[in-house]
């Protein structure tokens, strides 16, 4: 049965202004309101700023996502380590790559202790790969990360704004069944990628759909307002017998609920015609 869920935060104000940002403390009521609406799951995110206090770092945190889970019936699949669009692993001094590795080593293991599925790593903005160097030092980053993510059975998801062939070629280099991607419906309407073509090339490796829309080079603008295709994108899933998660991360309003009951609404449609 495919799972519609939502990204953390987005059932709560905007932390400072941000899109996106772990919500604080109101993240457990997030999981009520997410079940009332009819999510299926969260979307965890991991960040830099105060991340010693996000619960996934401590032992007392992880129990009480596993309890609020279990009470709600609201499931956590998917991390969305934001933390790694701060900290990349180039483009930085070889001490500050090696705190990336270390602190990804970590999350995998804290993940893996309350069975969560997979830990998206963003490639994009501030930690796009922008040359062959880059991807060499990424691809062997996350392969020193690859035996731990192996005791742990943690997938590690790879969302980029790199075309199709070259995202491809990534992740075969890697060349690791737990190295998987993460598409991205907002980030390639903006990109100006055919979704087709990205799906089908993408298909063996693709884990988790995040569902936004944004204008061709723009920003986030409300689902159905921007230049993603969602024909096109559910009916190359459906070729593809695609059978993961859709989570949204989609543009905020106002009343968040409203707006993520609107989302839902929206998304349901879709799954209705081309996934039932």
């Amino acid at each position: 049965m495919t799972s519609i869920g939502i990204m953390q935060g987005r059932l709560s104000p905007p932390v400072r202004g941000r899109i996106q940002a772990f919500p604080g403390d109101g993240w457990e009521e997030e999981f009520r309101k997410a079940a009332a609406l009819g999510f299926g799951e969260i979307e965890f995110i991991f960040e830099a700023p105060d991340w010693e206090k996000n619960p996934l770092s401590n032992e007392e945190g992880l129990e009480r996502i596993r309890k609020i889970s279990a009470e709600t019936g609201v499931k956590v699949n998917y991390v969305c380590a934001d933390y790694f669009m701060e900290k990349p692993f180039f483009r930085v001094f070889e001490m500050e790559r090696e705190r990336s590795i270390k602190m990804l080593k970590r999350l995998i293991r804290q993940c893996s202790k309350i069975g969560i599925k997979g830990i998206e790593i963003p490639l994009v903005d501030n930690s796009r790969i922008e040359t062959r160097e880059e991807a060499v030092l990424f691809a062997k980053s996350l392969r020193e990360c690859l035996p731990v993510a192996e005791a742990g059975n943690i997938r590690l998801l790879l969302e980029t704004s790199l075309n199709p062939d070259d995202f491809r070629a990534l992740i075969e280099k890697i060349g690791h069944p737990l190295v998987r991607a993460n598409y991205d419906t907002g980030n390639s309407a903006s990109l100006g990628y055919n979704p087709m073509e990205e799906i089908w090339k993408l298909a063996t490796w693709i884990d988790n759909v995040h569902i936004k829309d944004r204008k061709l080079g723009g920003g986030t603008v409300p689902l159905g307002e921007g230049n993603a295709d969602f024909d096109a994108v559910f009916q190359t899933l459906r070729k593809v017998a695609y059978r993961g998660s859709f989570i949204l991360q989609a543009a905020r309003g106002g009343d968040e609920v409203k707006v993520a009951r609107k989302y839902l609404a929206f998304v349901r449609r879709y799954v209705q015609t081309y996934l039932s």
